[in-house]
């Protein structure tokens, strides 16, 4: 089978790095959450004190860049890859309502999106590759052999998140989490620098109603036809 590159864009909490995970998993393929990257240098700016009110200190931020080294390492007792600040994990920290808040402000920074895109594109020299993003088919791997568009109604995608907040024992409301995600929404779309849009020749996925095994079957059988049309 030859190895390809796939590339899952689209909205937050549709899903994108379960289905990710589990398809890196099934076709024993590396899996890189670039999310989780963003959200990692959201909490570097937030522990360093350089968001106050929604407001970011670009300057600060942008001179110790340099400083902030983030890398995945495999963690044998969870069986997937956690993400590591600075050589500390914060894969659980970087999951906070807190966070995102303000990783779609970060991710907004021309200066931030070009350090991290080069890391990722790095990671897919070896290829065999599943990454999940905003703008992974459109701008870190434009000819990924594989492009898929997740997307789903922003009702559901609230009701998702709040629902995982909850069972990890956050104080959240569905109203603060829906509005999170609206927020993010907005942000994403409008950025000046890599906007979340759909590849020309992305699948979409709108998975509303559908079961992550649904969502899997689906996707391996994309996998299967792009494996033979190469």
């Amino acid at each position: 089978m030859k190895d390809i590159i796939i590339a899952i864009d689209g909205f937050s909490s549709t899903g994108k790095s379960t289905i990710a995970k589990k398809l890196a998993n099934k076709l024993e393929y590396v899996y890189i959450d670039t999310g989780a990257m963003y959200r990692a240098i959201t909490l570097f700016a937030m522990d360093k004190g350089l968001i106050v009110d929604s407001e970011i200190d670009k300057v600060t931020l942008l001179e110790k860049l340099p400083e902030i080294v983030i890398h995945f390492k495999h963690n044998s007792s969870t069986g997937v890859a956690h993400i590591y600040l600075n050589d500390v994990d914060v894969s659980k920290k970087i999951r906070s309502l807190e966070v995102s808040n303000y990783v779609s402000l970060i991710a907004a920074i021309p200066e931030v999106r070009k350090k991290l895109v080069e890391q990722q594109q790095a990671f897919g020299k070896e290829r065999a590759l599943v990454m999940d993003g905003r703008d992974i088919g459109t701008v870190v791997f434009p000819n990924a052999e594989l492009k898929i568009f997740m997307t789903a109604s922003a009702n559901v995608r609230a009701a998702r998140r709040y629902e995982e907040l909850k069972g990890r024992g956050d104080d959240v409301s569905y109203k603060e989490v829906l509005e999170n995600i609206e927020k993010r929404d907005l942000i994403d779309t409008t950025r000046a620098d890599s906007p979340l849009i759909k590849a020309e020749d992305a699948v979409v996925i709108d998975n509303s109603e559908l079961t992550i095994e649904e969502q899997l079957d689906y996707i391996l059988k994309l996998v299967k036809n792009k494996v033979e049309e190469n």
